[in-house]
């Protein structure tokens, strides 16, 4: 693709789960979180609900950074050092501050705080695929919700840049062009909204939606659409502060398992009007 010079071919051939675009209605009035989930929002949560984050709860932790990684001196595929108990939610291996957005969150975790402020507020608290998506394009139809250029998004999103390719000299050639000053997740709000006034909907955090992940859409219009019921994968959106440009696209579709979390993943909520 034009817009994506240095990409292999193979990347533009692994999308067939974006193909059969089809008409989605949405009739349920929502209000879309305009930032990410924080590490202060969440500490709050739990000081409040007594909820307990599966990163410590199956005393696995989560995943994180290795400051002392050194690519001349091991094979490993890149800086995150696997499941320890030393990482969490608190401690993704990198500092943030409480406005930063909260990682290291399971599909559970974010699923268990949509459920109790729901029940807390007795209003009901989701984001599915067809709203987060509906959301990020912000009143457009391009690739990122702020135009189709990559090079644009220096301005809207904290995506794989210059700072955060230090790191990561392996895959510099694809990082973008610009430097940020954030190598990590940058506090909430960093950066200019979409259209909607909605903040880092391409970049910063993954954020998990509600949707059992599907490979394929029904071509027929769709109705606030919930996804899949038979539960399989989870779905996640928006790509993150470790993200190349391709893959934040607000049409494309990743996904994990529910148990999945690291230093890239956190969420966002919805609220129905």
């Amino acid at each position: 693709m034009k817009a994506f010079p240095d990409y292999e071919d193979w990347r533009f051939e692994q999308i067939d789960d974006e193909e059969a675009a089809h008409p989605v209605e949405i009739t349920k009035a929502f209000y879309l979180g305009q930032y990410e989930i924080t590490v202060g929002q969440f500490r709050q949560f739990i000081k409040e609900s007594g909820y307990v984050p599966e990163s410590i709860r199956d005393g696995t932790g989560g995943y994180g950074y290795n400051k002392d990684y050194d690519p001349n001196k091991t094979e490993r595929r890149d800086a995150f050092e696997g499941r320890n108990p030393k990482y969490s939610w608190e401690n993704p291996g990198f500092p943030q501050t409480e406005n930063d957005p909260v990682t290291n969150l399971s599909w559970g975790d974010v699923d268990y705080m949509a459920k109790w402020l729901s029940k807390k507020e007795d209003k009901r608290y989701r984001p599915t695929e067809a709203e987060w998506e509906y959301s990020c394009l912000g009143g457009t139809q391009t690739r990122f919700g702020v135009g189709d250029d990559p090079d644009q998004l220096s301005k809207y999103a904290n995506l794989y840049d210059q700072e955060t390719a230090k790191n990561w000299e392996k895959w510099k050639h694809l990082a973008q062009k610009t430097s940020d000053g954030f190598p990590f997740t940058a506090p909430v709000g960093s950066f200019k909204p979409n259209g909607y006034n909605l903040y880092d909907m391409n970049g910063n955090v993954w954020e998990w939606v509600s949707d059992f992940y599907s490979e394929k859409y029904s071509p027929e219009k769709a109705i606030d659409p919930t996804g899949p019921t038979k539960k399989n994968l989870q779905l996640r959106k928006g790509g993150s502060w470790h993200t190349w440009a391709f893959y934040s696209r607000c049409q494309f579709r990743n996904w994990n398992t529910a148990e999945t979390r690291y230093p890239l993943l956190g969420g966002r909520l919805m609220l129905e009007k």
